[in-house]
């Protein structure tokens, strides 16, 4: 497992899942939404700004204070716990990049 998720990882997995659905711009016309699962604890947490608005992609400042790990001396979340997973939510459920690419 990784040891954390950054916004560097966030762009790697946008350049790695870019034409196949696995992107918030590319599946949200099928009714997903850019989200975070915590593995460690089942909890799934849809992206948000740090001011609490729901984000259109996957955005790290509005997690709970709890999963970051570090944060840039602006205030803007740059590491979260490397159980937090990025994908998306639809109808109540976590879907994975490769699941909601598959689904798109």
């Amino acid at each position: 497992m990784k040891r954390f998720l950054s916004r560097s990882v966030l762009r790697q997995e946008n350049l790695h899942f870019q034409g196949s659905g696995g992107r918030s711009e590319e599946n949200r016309s099928a009714g997903f939404r850019p989200a975070f699962l915590d593995a460690e604890t089942a909890m799934i947490h849809e992206s948000r700004f740090g001011d609490g608005r729901l984000a259109p992609i996957h955005v790290l400042d509005g997690l709970p204070e709890a999963l970051i790990l570090a944060r840039s001396a602006s205030g803007r979340v740059t590491a979260v716990k490397g159980t937090v997973v990025a994908g998306f939510v639809r109808g109540g459920r976590f879907y994975s990049r490769e699941e909601a690419a598959c689904a798109a």
